[in-house]
C-alpha cells in the first residue's frame, strides 16, 4: 500500500513526540548524575563523567534542556538548565580559546530566544567581546588554542585553527545584529571568507587544523588532531563546516556561503563509505570500514544542518537534503543507536566518538550528540511539519 505524504509528515509528527516524550525521563537520570557545580560530559564504565564550566563542552546540557523545555513544557527541565546558567555565567570572560560560542550561545543563545531577559542578552554580548579577542587581524583568523599548549608547542604550531571554529561564529553574527557594533560580524565573516579560502579540497572536504602565520595569514601546515590522518575526511569536521556555512548564509545571504554548503553537503552525501542509514563512520577514509565505528555526534550535526539547508534550496536538491535528514533522525532514533530508559547515563544516544587519536571519549555519549539530535528533531516539527 503506497503511503502518502500525510501519512508521512503523521509518521514523523509521532516519532518526533515520541522522542521528546523520552527526552524528558531520560534527562531525569542525567539530571541526577550531574552535581550542581558541573556539567555533563560522557558515560563511561558504568560511571557518569562531569566537567567544569570551562570544558568546550559545557554549553550543551543547559541547550538540550532548553529545547527538550521548548517542546514538553516541562517544569523541572526549565529549572534544571536555568541553574546551569549560574553555573557558565563566569565563562563569558573566557578568553582562553574559540570555543566560548559553544560553551555560552548554545546556552544562553537558547535561554534568551525562549525568555528574553536582558540579563541573557548581557551575557552573550560580553561573550562576544571574549571571544572577539581571540581575533588575529594580520591573519584575518580567530585563533583556535594559545600555543603555549604542551602538544602545539612540540609540533611547532604558531597559530592553529580548526574547523569547529566555522561553529562559534554565530553567537559573533548574532551580537552584531543585536548591539551597535558590527565588528563582531566583521570578524564572523573575515574568518569565513579565510577558511573557504585554505580549509578545504577541491572536492569541499575539510583539513581539520591549518597552522597559520599570525604575521602575514600563509598557511605553514595542514593536519589533522582527531581524524585517521591529515589528509582524510574527519567526520565531525565535515559536519562542522556544513553547519558553519549554512548558519553563515543566513546571516549574510552571501552566495559563496551557500555555495560553499551546498559543495559539503555534496561530499557528505554522494560519498561511497556513507552507510545506507547515513550514520557515518567516525572518519570517511577511517582504514577499518566497514568495521569501523560509527559517529552519532557528526550524524546529528549532519541532520540539523541539512534540514537547514532545506530551507534555501528548492525542488530535487531540497528533497535530497530534507529526505536525508529525515534517514539520520529515524536511524539515531531506532534501538541501534537510541538509549533504553534508564541506560547511558542519562544521555539520549549512544556510540560517539571523541577522538580516536587521543584515545579518548570513544563509542560513548557525547552532550553534543543530544544537543544537535533534540535541535534536528524541532527543526524538523518547526519547518517540515
Amino acid at each position: 500500500m503506497k503511503t502518502t505524504k500525510n501519512d508521512d509528515k503523521q509518521e514523523m509528527k509521532a516519532l518526533i513526540d515520541e522522542n521528546f516524550v523520552f527526552a524528558a525521563k531520560q534527562y531525569q537520570y542525567l539530571m541526577k548524575n550531574t552535581p550542581k557545580d558541573s556539567l555533563p560530559k560522557t558515560f563511561k564504565n558504568n560511571k557518569n563523567i562531569n566537567s567544569d564550566a570551562y570544558w568546550w563542552c559545557s554549553g550543551f546540557y543547559p541547550g538540550t534542556l532548553f529545547y527538550i523545555y521548548e517542546y514538553t513544557k516541562d517544569p523541572s527541565i526549565l529549572a534544571a538548565a536555568n541553574q546551569k546558567l549560574t553555573v557558565l555565567e563566569p565563562v563569558k570572560y573566557f578568553t582562553q580559546n574559540h570555543d566560548l560560542g559553544f560553551m555560552m550561545y548554545c546556552s544562553f543563545g537558547n535561554a534568551y530566544r525562549l525568555d528574553n531577559k536582558q540579563e541573557y542578552k548581557d551575557v552573550i554580548l560580553q561573550s562576544a567581546k571574549s571571544l572577539a579577542t581571540r581575533y588575529r587581524p594580520d591573519a584575518k583568523v580567530i585563533q583556535s588554542w594559545e600555543i603555549s599548549e604542551g602538544a602545539l608547542r612540540q609540533k611547532g604550531f604558531v597559530g592553529p585553527v580548526i574547523i569547529d571554529n566555522m561553529m562559534n561564529l554565530e553567537m559573533l553574527e548574532w551580537a552584531s545584529l543585536n548591539s551597535n557594533d558590527k565588528s563582531f560580524a566583521n570578524i564572523a565573516r573575515t574568518h569565513s571568507n579565510t577558511t573557504i579560502k585554505n580549509h578545504f579540497r577541491p572536492d569541499y572536504s575539510s583539513y581539520h587544523v591549518l597552522d597559520y602565520d599570525l604575521t602575514n595569514g600563509d598557511v605553514r601546515k595542514k593536519v589533522t588532531a582527531q581524524g585517521a590522518a591529515d589528509e582524510s575526511a574527519w567526520s565531525r569536521g565535515q559536519g562542522w563546516a556544513l553547519y558553519g556555512y549554512i548558519m553563515m548564509y543566513r546571516f549574510t545571504k552571501d552566495p559563496a556561503y551557500l555555495k560553499q554548503a551546498k559543495g559539503i553537503a555534496q561530499f557528505i552525501l554522494n560519498h561511497p563509505n556513507l552507510p545506507a542509514d547515513k550514520i557515518p563512520y567516525w572518519d570517511f577514509d577511517a582504514k577499518e570500514i566497514p568495521n569501523a565505528l560509527r559517529d552519532v555526534s557528526a550524524a546529528s550535526i549532519f541532520a540539523s544542518a541539512l534540514l537547514e539547508l532545506g530551507q534555501y534550496t528548492t525542488g530535487a536538491e531540497k528533497e535530497k537534503y530534507v529526505s536525508s535528514a529525515k534517514t539520520m533522525i529515524k536511524s539515531m532514533s531506532s534501538d541501534k543507536y537510541r538509549a533504553k530508559l534508564g541506560t547511558n547515563g542519562g544521555y539520549l544516544l549512544m556510540h560517539s566518538v571523541g577522538s580516536i587519536p587521543h584515545n579518548n571519549e570513544i563509542d560513548v555519549p557525547l552532550t553534543y550528540a543530544d544537543y544537535y539530535f533534540a535541535e534536528a528533531l524541532l527543526r524538523y516539527k518547526q519547518w517540515y511539519l
